[in-house]
């Protein structure tokens, strides 16, 4: 999961359920019946849909559970949407249905069969929800049907009707020559999102592969062509970089927004990503980021998997303190395939790993909470103060830090000869193709000491469970770089800002003796206009464009009611950082350093 504006470049994720997990074991001489899905599209005005289910004949009572979550660390509670739960027997009289939880329905009388049959409200737009309108629907189908607790494996099928004329649907769930999909499970269906409506649709071959990619939105907001070119490079790159095709056929699927992007959500053999107009326009560059990201996914998390993420529990959080790893280094990987692809060069790779660091670096919790404890918390992400510098730091950041910095220790240990593409393809191996999870952090550095030779004790424990400081050039400089840092006055506004979808922009810190605080302004205050202007979502890039002595104007409203306060605004010391050459740049550093911006292991000619 790649979320944009979210903690860094957040999103998303979240982690799915393995096509080939099963939550659930039974005896083998026990026949799976089938649970049939019915999903009507009959009021998109309202945003509803009719869901019915039949239940197969043979246990007496079924609880029926809706997930809590789904494809965000966070608890949404989907059950939330549900109108009126009922039931009935196959001759037609009503079955009693009693809620047992918020989430969870429990059916009695079902031992001839039954049906159940709901509506429920789908207006969430982005990758990681569920959308029904008239322009098109999308499903991630965890947030809309609910499984048989006692039965979540049994084998599935899903029927779409009153589907308006002219629409398509695209999604990798097998479909019958009848239009009807069907999948081994529960947890298998719903790990394949589901696209309808009036989309276009191109497709390539790459390595063995075939590749589907439909765009929803306006022609005009997006070149075809340019995205299809962006995904096989991408596909061509990652596929070659592990050596593995773990699928036959991926689905990419694309939503043009003339609002902010959301990020992306990855699927077994799909993903689905949101991306704006104007940032396709302003920054090409973004889609093949969060393209990149997302099908690696492919094989960590979907297939490289945690153990502490098995079995998935649908419930209530499902912790882990292996994020850092499944997220972040999702990411090292994947601006590793960007440069390999061409559409990323050494220079700019440098200038975004600078940032990294600049970000990582400027967030007073990188002292307190450790990449390991950044992940546990991710469930936390969605209350506006966990999300302060001084609070916590992103799983996605200093994921990403410890994939590069991991990579070049291995080289370091190993004159060269294996890197972090080593140790990626020995999980692979010895995990994903054997149906097993690895042991979170242990199983990363596990692999790292097999294929190296090398112990990893120390890296592990500072660096990944602990918080100390990282000498960032004991790193860089066995690739001839060096972080160079110079400070400059910027402007300080006394105050920082929380957004949450759909609610106004609120006051998440206000900092002791400043002018905001001297001005009057409170935490929890909500803002509602900024300079005369309606404060919206854009307000942090409303903001980054104010300078030091300017003066701020918001319309605020608080326990005091609505007021005007208005402050100049000061100035604060900014440390800005760029990674340059080391004086007097070695043949062995060079080689060393244009093996790892492509990820590659040193030619055994050219060890230092």
């Amino acid at each position: 999961m790649l979320l944009h504006g979210q903690r860094k470049i957040g999103v998303c994720l979240a982690l799915l359920v393995l096509t080939t997990g099963a939550a659930f074991s039974r005896p083998a001489e026990q026949e799976e019946a089938e649970i049939h899905y019915t999903v009507s599209l009959a009021d998109p005005v309202q945003h509803l849909i009719r869901v019915k289910i039949e239940v197969p004949p043979g246990t007496a009572a079924h609880d029926l559970q809706l997930p809590v979550w789904y494809a965000l660390y966070e608890i949404r509670d989907f059950a939330q949407y549900v109108n009126r739960m009922q039931a009935k027997a196959p001759t037609g009289h009503a079955l009693p249905v009693r809620l047992v939880d918020k989430s969870r329905w429990h059916v009695e009388g079902t031992g001839q069969g039954a049906v159940v049959e709901y509506d429920i409200f789908a207006n969430s737009p982005e990758p990681y929800g569920a959308e029904l309108n008239t322009e098109h629907a999308f499903f991630n189908l965890a947030e809309v049907l609910p499984y048989l607790v006692d039965e979540r494996d049994n084998p599935v099928t899903l029927r779409f009707t009153d589907v308006p004329a002219g629409w398509r649907t695209a999604t990798t769930l097998s479909r019958s020559a009848s239009g009807e999909f069907s999948a081994d499970g529960y947890d298998q269906m719903v790990d394949a999102p589901v696209e309808m409506g009036t989309f276009k649709e191109s497709d390539f071959d790459e390595s063995g592969g075939h590749f589907r990619v439909v765009v929803d939105a306006d022609p005009s907001d997006y070149d075809m062509q340019k995205i299809v070119e962006t995904d096989r490079s991408i596909v061509a790159a990652e596929l070659e970089w592990m050596h593995d095709r773990p699928f036959n056929t991926y689905l990419f699927i694309y939503h043009v927004l003339h609002e902010p992007s959301r990020g992306g959500m990855e699927h077994a053999n799909s993903t689905a990503i949101d991306v704006s107009a104007r940032q396709l326009q302003q920054d090409p560059a973004y889609l093949g980021l969060v393209s990149a990201h997302e099908f690696f996914h492919i094989w960590n998390v979907k297939r490289i998997r945690p153990q502490s993420l098995e079995p998935v529990d649908y419930t209530k959080e499902n912790y882990t303190t292996a994020l850092w790893f499944c997220e972040g280094v999702t990411t090292t990987a994947g601006e590793y395939a960007r440069v390999r692809a061409g559409l990323l060069e050494e220079a700019q790779f440098l200038k975004n790993l600078a940032s990294y660091i600049q970000e990582f670096e400027r967030r007073p919790a990188h002292l307190t909470q450790s990449a390991e404890e950044s992940s546990l918390d991710a469930w936390f992400e969605k209350y506006p103060y966990y999300g302060l510098p001084q609070r916590s730091i992103s799983y996605y950041t200093k994921g990403y830090l410890l994939g590069i910095l991991l990579d070049l220790q291995m080289r370091e240990a190993s004159q060269g000869r294996v890197s972090l593409r080593d140790l990626f393809q020995w999980l692979d191996r010895n995990y994903a193709h054997r149906s097993r999870f690895f042991p979170d952090s242990d199983g990363v550095k596990e692999a790292a000491e097999a294929v190296s030779h090398a112990k990893y004790d120390e890296f592990f424990q500072k660096y990944v469970a602990g918080t100390e400081e990282i000498p960032w050039d004991d790193f860089f400089r066995t690739v001839g770089l060096r972080l160079e840092k110079t400070t400059s006055s910027v402007a300080d506004l006394g105050f920082t800002v929380a957004t949450s979808s759909g609610e106004p922009p609120s006051v998440a810190q206000v900092v002791s003796d400043s002018g905001a605080a001297k001005a009057g302004l409170s935490a929890g205050d909500v803002i509602l206009r900024i300079n005369g202007q309606p404060a919206g979502p854009n307000i942090q890039q409303i903001l980054d464009h104010v300078s030091a002595e300017d003066l701020l104007r918001l319309r605020v409203r608080g326990a005091s009611g609505e007021r005007e306060i208005h402050w100049k605004v000061g100035t604060q010391e900014n440390v800005e950082f760029a990674l340059k050459d080391v004086e007097n740049v070695t043949p062995q550093q060079k080689t060393r350093r244009a093996a790892w911006l492509r990820g590659e292991s040193q030619p055994a000619e050219a060890k230092p």
